[in-house]
Parts: structure tokens; C-alpha cells; sequence
């Protein structure tokens, strides 16, 4: 079976917008292509893609960037009542973000590694595998 891994909403930023770390994001998609990857992406990242984009660069922009990644070579996963649930306990004890928490546990409920470029997800490091991409400066 092939490894698996979803992409926080931070690592798809950080090959669209080209920041350290979107070689290794770009790998795992090309390695998902090759099929030795499973890469998913929980769909709450669409909303959160969509609007950073909007907010920054407009609708046009925006409506470029879901595109964009929307064609690429991963699984976008609807969070179930399990994930929900997990998430919830993930919010509950963790200073993460609504999303975050939901990603997280789409990751975990999968037995997926969770690639990411935030470090609030170090405090479930023993909970699930992690990948975490460079840390911008100053977000420790």
C-alpha cells in the first residue's frame, strides 16, 4: 500500500506562493502521480485557499488559484462524523483553529502523515506523524 499524507491548507500555500518548502510539497504530488503516494486534502481547505485569495488578489485570482489545485493529483476528502468528532477532541484540548483541528483529524483518521507549515501542530506529534515544512520566521 502506498504511504499517505494530506496537505494542510499551509503546505499547499507554500508551493503556490513558491516559499521554502514547496519542493518537497511538489515531490509528494509528483510521486502521487507516479501512484507510490496517497495525497488527500481535506475539503476545508478549498474554503480556506479560496478565501486568503480572495482577500489578497481578488475574485479572479481566487477563481485561478481553485482551479489550479483542484487538478492536482490528490484525494479531496469530505471530513465524516468520525473526523468531526476527532477534530472536536483536537479543538478541545489544543490551541489550534477550527480548521486545523479538522484537518488534523482527517490526517490521523486516515493514518495519513499530515504535512504542514504550522507549529501548533507539534502538540500532536504524539497523536499523529507529522512532515512539518520550514517554519516562516518568527511563527515559533
Amino acid at each position: 500500500m502506498a504511504e499517505r499524507f494530506v496537505l494542510d491548507t499551509s503546505a499547499i500555500f507554500t508551493l503556490t506562493d513558491q516559499e521554502d518548502g514547496s519542493t518537497e510539497v511538489e515531490a509528494l504530488l509528483d510521486r502521487a502521480t507516479a501512484g507510490d503516494f496517497d495525497v488527500a486534502v481535506c475539503s476545508i481547505s478549498l474554503m480556506e485557499l479560496y478565501y486568503v485569495a480572495l482577500q489578497e488578489q481578488g475574485e479572479e485570482a481566487a477563481a485561478r488559484l481553485v482551479a489550479w489545485v483542484k487538478a492536482w493529483p490528490v484525494t479531496w476528502v469530505p471530513p465524516d462524523e468520525r473526523d468531526l468528532l476527532l477534530g472536536g477532541r483536537f479543538k478541545a484540548f489544543h490551541r489550534l483553529s477550527f480548521a486545523d483541528a479538522l484537518i488534523a483529524a482527517v490526517a490521523c483518521s486516515r493514518g495519513a502523515t499530515l504535512v504542514h507549515k504550522d507549529p501548533e501542530f507539534e502538540a500532536l506529534a504524539s497523536q499523529l506523524a507529522l512532515l512539518a515544512l520550514p517554519y516562516r520566521p518568527g511563527s515559533l
